[in-house]
């Protein structure tokens, strides 16, 4: 009656707080997903949540099934990588650099589950600013790069880890805070703070400013996100990131965030690895956890489409 699959939805379902996030999570249509439900319910004779709600609702059945859900499937991940492990190919090399000055929120979660869960491959994390890393990938230097900027290369795939909106950050008194959302115009009397990044590889510029042919009035660059935020709250600038890293100061009052455009300006990381790594095992389940680990710590993610 009760299948693994119907745990695998309700815990999407718990992690993403939508019925269309979470079945482009699990691959499915949301009519699929939506029928899937509705007949696990019919045979239980019981609702399992509460439709039309958001947060979503569970009822008390449904949130027995998810302490289930939370006993069973790590159970099931972890019997996974044993057999992955007894048919072979469990040491192996996983050298990963990032291009992405906010991900360690998320990524660092990910090593640490992935380190207990493959021991015996050989770990290793450098940021990717100091050098160019896709073409150290392509080499064979590396074996995964977190980028949110494919280029194509022979023999490279983009794994799609989510898809998330980038924001802007202005002081709590700042005029702009008041809009409904920020027009390139706008940020043409601003100090625009990015990350030390070249501007081709900045979204801020290449898909809002640049297309309006609009340049801001001076441009400030920090390493830090939260010594941007410093420099935003003292309204001294504006700055544009991804919605996660800008949500616990948001959330707290510290900054307003501002949409970019009517419509937002949204982009998708990605994992870059060699075509010849997708069979891997360890490989494939670091792109799983990755993958888990960024639903569940990060704030309005949500699932990216598919591989390129």
């Amino acid at each position: 009656m009760l299948e693994i699959r119907h745990l695998k939805t309700l815990h999407a379902l718990r992690e993403t707080d939508s019925l269309v996030e979470a079945a482009e999570r699990l691959h499915l249509t949301q009519s699929a997903l939506s029928h899937q439900f509705k007949e696990l319910e019919e045979r239980l004779g019981l609702q399992l949540f509460v439709r039309k709600t958001r947060p979503v609702r569970f009822t008390s059945a449904g949130l027995r099934l998810l302490q289930l859900a939370d006993s069973l499937l790590p159970q099931l991940r972890s019997a996974e990588r044993d057999l992955a492990r007894l048919a072979g190919g469990t040491a192996g090399r996983l050298h990963m650099a990032i291009e992405c000055h906010s991900c360690f929120q998320w990524l660092m979660p990910t090593i640490d589950q992935f380190r207990d869960a493959w021991p015996e491959v050989e770990l290793d994390l450098a940021s990717g600013f100091s050098f160019a890393p896709l073409p150290a990938l392509a080499r064979g230097d590396l074996d995964l790069v977190v980028t949110s900027d494919p280029v194509e290369l022979p023999g490279i795939t983009y794994v799609p880890l989510f898809t998330y909106e980038a924001l802007l950050a202005v002081a709590n008194q700042h005029p702009l805070a008041s809009r409904a959302y920020v027009q390139p115009q706008d940020l043409a009397s601003e100090t625009l703070i990015t990350y030390p990044v070249e501007r081709d590889r900045l979204d801020i510029f290449t898909r809002f400013l640049e297309p309006a042919d609009v340049e801001p009035a001076q441009v400030r660059t920090s390493e830090l996100t939260v010594m941007m935020m410093q420099l935003v709250a003292s309204g001294r600038g504006v700055c544009c990131i991804p919605n996660w890293a800008l949500h616990e100061y948001s959330a707290r009052g510290y900054v307003t965030a501002k949409r970019l455009g009517e419509r937002g300006l949204f982009a998708t990381l990605y994992a870059a690895i060699r075509a010849d790594m997708l069979d891997s095992p360890f490989m494939r389940d670091f792109l799983l956890t990755a993958k888990d680990t960024s639903f569940a710590t990060l704030e309005g993610v949500s699932a990216a489409a598919r591989a390129r």
